[in-house]
């Protein structure tokens, strides 16, 4: 039997750092009616190249510290918080997912066993890592595809295909905001006939697209979340506030009742087919 799709509200780095933020996200996501609440875990000077370290955020509106480095440490959480926002989220009933920058990462937050881990885009050309999550993490794994060659996507593919059953692979366009022309939605017909499960991982505009990813066969929609888009940091303005992803939740849910082949005529419209249908006899 299909079942409904899966919403994953994206946290990403929208608690701005703090765990309060965080608390209230996953109070959020839930009364929204997303499955899932995720966020990422990075050692940074594992996973922040040294060449970046001691420069200013491209952004410097939107940074945390006066280099990249001491940005990406001041908007970490450490294992603790996870354990907390992981025990948290289940204690109100929706899912916990975590995405991993490092190989540190992963063994940190696959001690404290998420419902899923994720490979970011960022990550998927490191396929040291992902045979490790393999090994160390025996939950699934959810893998994006953005800034990715149509090489570089077969050869994950090749990689995944090992284990097709602990991987859903997700369709994304590494951008943000993403352009509408820059979405590429028919990447997830050529993905569904090669993986188990697809999925769709959104930076746009609306939710008229998600639910087209929907249509198309994604069984997962992962949307960036916040609070405020208009607070501080380089992922608000391409993620949906409580109200967007409350509707995505519902039409999610509304166009999958409607996704079905009709047989015999409903009871209503065999009470209206008698009211204004006109007979032969």
């Amino acid at each position: 039997m299909i079942e409904c799709p899966k919403i994953v509200a994206e946290g990403c780095c929208n608690h701005m750092g703090k765990i309060d933020i965080a608390i209230e996200m996953t109070h959020s996501a839930k009364k929204c009616g997303a499955d899932y609440i995720k966020w990422q875990k990075r050692n940074p000077k594992e996973s922040v190249p040294k060449k970046w370290w001691n420069k200013p955020h491209p952004c410097p509106v939107n940074s945390y510290g006066n280099t990249y480095l001491e940005h990406r440490l001041a908007l970490e959480f450490d294992i603790s918080q996870h354990k907390f926002l992981k025990t948290l989220a289940h204690n109100i009933g929706i899912g916990y997912g975590v995405s991993i920058w490092d190989k540190i990462s992963l063994e940190e937050i696959s001690d404290i066993n998420p419902d899923f881990i994720k490979i970011p885009s960022a990550v998927n050309l490191n396929f040291e890592i992902i045979r490790s999550a393999l090994k160390t993490y025996r939950g699934q794994i959810h893998l994006s595809l953005g800034m990715t060659t149509r090489k570089m996507r077969e050869d994950i593919l090749s990689l995944t295909s090992e284990n097709p059953e602990r991987f859903i692979i997700y369709h994304t366009t590494t951008e943000y905001p993403c352009p509408f022309e820059h979405l590429f939605l028919n990447e997830i017909s050529w993905l569904k006939e090669r993986c188990n499960q697809v999925g769709y991982s959104g930076h746009n505009y609306g939710i008229a697209v998600d639910i087209a990813a929907m249509t198309l066969g994604a069984s997962w929609i992962e949307r960036h979340f916040t609070l405020d888009r208009t607070a501080k940091g380089t992922d608000h303005s391409a993620s949906l506030e409580p109200r967007g992803l409350e509707n995505l939740c519902r039409d999610v849910k509304n166009v999958f009742k409607s996704l079905k082949t009709k047989g015999d005529m409903t009871i209503i419209e065999k009470e209206q087919s008698l009211k204004l249908r006109v007979s032969n006899n």
